[in-house]
């Protein structure tokens, strides 16, 4: 009953910001940026340690504009996912646009699942209008990570599926995704996976911005499973409120000798953060057991 009652809670919040007029939320966000940055400098250590290990010899005044970048983001991050509750399909292709879709397709179309790989880079919660530029795939799922306050888990569910996709738990997913391959269903599945490993035991490494970082290879083992393509996804803000998204087909090197295909998206991945590093989730401790 308690997690009904704050579930209603949520969308009698949320839903009425959903509806206010587009440049009034981003002036909302404005509010937001100034509370986080200059209110109670969300994280800031954390921030600041991330990018002088990342960028050395970096200025104090380049980590100010970086950080500046991160929290403007971090705040239309809030209010463009509630805006999701009530957008329109017209407004989301206005705002999302997408090359490449027709990887996905042709993939999908010779019988082969699709794993995508993307960061927390940009707005991670408006991925999931990708669905709408392409068509074989029955099944178009993304990996997530249960949340303690399972109210607000249900309610984040309910933007999630938006776009009809389908929400599939970390522990769940290599069940999914045999199933699925078993059956013969065309499916495309994203994974963020910029995580850190799940712990300091992880045998996988690679140098990433700079720093030994662990990773997990989950998508690829499972990838592996189902003969999957791997595609990246990369992500550009022309403007704001407007992404764009491109669909890349790893080319792992070669002379890799562990998972190639999560080492180069770790190096594509890289490449579109040394671009506009503002946009990547600096606040989360991506380095914890280094």
């Amino acid at each position: 009953m308690r997690d009904k009652f704050k579930y209603a809670l949520y969308r009698g919040l949320f839903t009425p910001l959903s509806w206010l007029p587009t440049p009034l939320l981003y002036t909302l966000s404005d509010g937001i940026r100034v509370f986080l940055e200059k209110g109670i400098g969300y994280r800031r250590k954390i921030i600041r340690e991330n990018l002088r290990n990342s960028f050395p010899g970096i200025t104090d005044e380049q980590i100010k504009e970086i950080e500046h970048d991160f929290y403007g983001q971090l705040a239309d991050n809030v209010v463009e996912t509630v805006r999701l509750l009530s957008m329109s399909d017209k407004e989301i292709d206005r705002r999302v646009t997408v090359t490449g879709g027709e990887l996905v397709d042709k993939f999908a179309s010779e019988g082969r699942p699709v794993v995508i790989y993307l960061g927390h880079y940009g707005n991670w919660e408006w991925v999931p209008a990708i669905v709408r530029h392409f068509s074989v795939p029955e099944i178009n799922a993304q990996v997530y990570k249960p949340m303690h306050d399972k109210a607000f888990d249900r309610f984040m569910l309910k933007i999630r599926s938006r776009f009809r996709q389908t929400s599939v738990p970390q522990k769940e997913v290599f069940r999914k995704m045999l199933g699925w391959k078993r059956d013969k269903v065309p499916f495309v599945i994203g994974f963020i996976a910029d995580h850190r490993a799940n712990n300091d035991a992880s045998h996988h490494a690679m140098t990433f911005l700079n720093q030994h970082t662990t990773f997990s290879p989950g998508g690829e083992e499972i990838g592996k499973r189902v003969d999957a393509a791997y595609l990246y996804l990369d992500i550009e803000k022309p403007s704001r409120g407007h992404y764009h998204l491109t669909f890349k087909e790893i080319q792992p090197d070669e002379e890799v000798p562990d998972y190639p295909y999560t080492r180069r998206y770790l190096r594509m991945l890289e490449e579109t953060i040394r671009r506009r590093p503002g946009l990547w989730l600096w606040s989360h401790r991506r380095w914890l057991y280094n």
